[in-house]
């Protein structure tokens, strides 16, 4: 028999719980939330299936929560009422802390102001079970995080099978710090934010980073402005018990693994991209345009024994826009310690703007089917980041 679904409105501490009731089970639906106390309770109280709304207005900061866990396909979801006037988290060291989180969404939201990090998600320093998985952060706002410290926008630390979508990340700490910081994370997506810093960039941070051991990444259709030294560090360099899951025994180590940085447009930024004692890196159909010195770095910060040399990338079907005064090394700085010789270059558009002829860069490998000196605009649909597949 078809039962039509009843809805009625409970209240948690003044806010206010719609609840439908269909077939036999009952679900909460929808909790509307004004502040910070009311913020603290429905989180309490939040199940698989629990859409907490908040309203707009200034949240502070400082909020910590352990194992908000929703499921697999009914995830738990903390979204701003209205997108237009998100609710703000600022004036303290951190936004928002989730441990050992599952499946939660976060929509909307904005955090400013914050002395460390505005968003922190790690699992609970946990470093084996992989419980903290299914996140989602869609159209999040995040500025003025930190300051001349290694602060972060958003600091991950564990995770799998996540997804960053749509955010807007401008301003984090300028010694160290990250737009957006991965440790140790697995089977994740970062696609369609804007990752912006200071024109000039300072040069001593990075705008998305993943090492500890992080793999199976996509950085895909992202816009990188001036984001610090490195746009896309790919890899770095970690302390060892910070990796996820633990460093067994053996001599295969790496700082990440399979990573995709697909489809994305970096202004400025004294390297764009960065292998950083990484095994194995796809770098394909990018739009480079006016890098501070180098297009590329390959490196090796992490020298502890069982690592291996930086190696096995690829750069392929990017375009390189260049001035000539601020190109050095011809466009790729080769560190110590690496294993440059495993790397690949095809396809890609060179252009030097103030003098075409000069457009050849010095690379590790032969270059297979590169163009030089023609302008960009002639690789519409062959290279750069329009020509991203779909």
């Amino acid at each position: 028999m078809f039962v039509i679904p009843s809805i009625g409105r409970a209240f948690l501490g003044g806010t206010a719980m719609v609840l439908i009731v269909a077939a036999g089970f009952a679900r909460a639906e929808e909790v509307t939330v004004n502040g910070a106390a009311e913020f603290r309770a429905a989180v309490a109280t939040a199940k698989p299936g629990t859409r907490l709304l908040l309203r707009k207005g200034d949240y502070g900061a400082g909020f910590h929560f352990v194992n908000l866990r929703g499921e697999e396909n009914n995830p738990i979801i903390v979204a701003a009422a209205d997108p237009q006037q998100p609710p703000v988290f600022r004036d303290g060291d951190t936004g928002l802390h989730l441990s050992n989180p599952a499946h939660v969404e976060l929509h909307n939201l904005k955090f400013t102001k914050l002395a460390h990090n505005g968003l922190n998600i790690d699992d609970g320093g946990t470093t084996t079970n992989a419980t903290a998985r299914g996140i989602v952060l869609r159209g999040l706002q995040v500025n003025d995080v930190g300051s001349d410290g290694n602060h972060d926008g958003i600091k991950l630390s564990g995770l799998w099978d996540f997804r960053v979508d749509g955010c807007t990340i401008e301003r984090w700490g300028t010694k160290g710090g990250s737009a957006i910081d991965m440790v140790g994370c697995h089977r994740g997506t970062i696609e369609g934010c804007t990752i912006r810093h200071k024109d000039p960039e300072p040069p001593n941070c990075t705008g998305v980073q993943a090492k500890g051991g992080s793999s199976d990444l996509v950085i895909r259709r992202n816009r990188f402005e001036h984001a610090g030294g490195r746009s896309v560090n790919i890899g770095g360099s970690t302390g060892l018990k910070f990796f996820r899951p633990a460093l067994g025994d053996g001599t295969d180590h790496a700082e990440a693994r399979n990573l995709r940085v697909e489809g994305n447009t970096f202004i400025g930024s004294v390297a764009p991209v960065a292998f950083v004692g990484v095994d194995g890196a796809v770098v394909r159909f990018n739009t480079i345009e006016l890098p501070g010195r180098w297009a590329l770095r390959i490196l090796q910060e992490n020298r502890s024994p069982g690592f291996i040399a930086c190696r096995n990338g690829e750069f392929t079907d990017n375009t390189i826009v260049f001035n000539s005064a601020s190109w050095g090394e011809g466009g790729a700085n080769i560190g110590t310690g690496t294993a440059p010789a495993t790397f690949k270059f095809a396809r890609n558009w060179w252009y030097c703007r103030d003098n075409p002829e000069r457009s050849r860069p010095r690379l590790p490998t032969p270059e297979v089917e590169g163009t030089y000196g023609r302008p960009v605009a002639e690789a519409q649909g062959k290279a750069g980041a329009d020509a991203l597949p779909k």
